[in-house]
């Protein structure tokens, strides 16, 4: 089944003409094709990107390269950090939330709150964990406990938590 076609004429500087002439894309041959096919790549990711689950899914596709750049070094080094991917799965998840928020009234805006700040809080906490024993799975062993002094100074003057009854 074909869908309908419309005409569409625009003007567009030069260097993105030549760009967009040189752009190599499966089954796009004229620029008509290739602007075609990016239109429909651009009007799926707006619709992923209303989608937490979806767009947790396609930021782990743009990170793909990273990590496989860090599995390649970590099979020639003999060393993985735990850190570094626990930064990248909770950062991801983070930005998936924040891609696909859009609230509309003072609710959503809270409950975006608490789901950010408990994000925020287990990735913290998780870190901090990474740092408790004397091995731990980083490339640098030094990496947490250079900048967790500040964190363990805020954390005593804390109040103790309220206990839930």
């Amino acid at each position: 089944m074909s869908q309908q076609m419309a005409p569409l004429s625009a003007r567009i500087p030069a260097d993105l003409y030549t760009w967009l002439a040189a752009l190599q894309l499966d089954g796009a041959t004229t620029t008509s094709d290739k602007l075609r096919i990016l239109l429909g790549q651009l009007k799926k990711e707006e619709d992923i990107l209303a989608d937490p689950a979806q767009a947790h899914v396609w930021l782990g596709e743009r990170l793909y390269p990273l990590r496989q750049a860090l599995n390649r070094i970590e099979l020639q080094s003999g060393q993985h950090s735990d850190a570094l991917t626990l930064l990248l799965q909770h950062s991801t998840q983070l930005m998936a939330l924040l891609l696909a928020s859009q609230p509309h009234t003072q609710a959503q805006a809270t409950e975006l709150e608490a789901q950010l700040v408990s994000h925020t809080l287990r990735m913290a906490e998780l870190l901090l964990r990474q740092g408790l024993g004397p091995q731990h799975a980083s490339y640098d062993p030094d990496v947490i406990h250079q900048g967790i002094g500040g964190i363990v100074a805020l954390a005593a003057l804390y109040p103790t938590p309220r206990s839930e009854t």
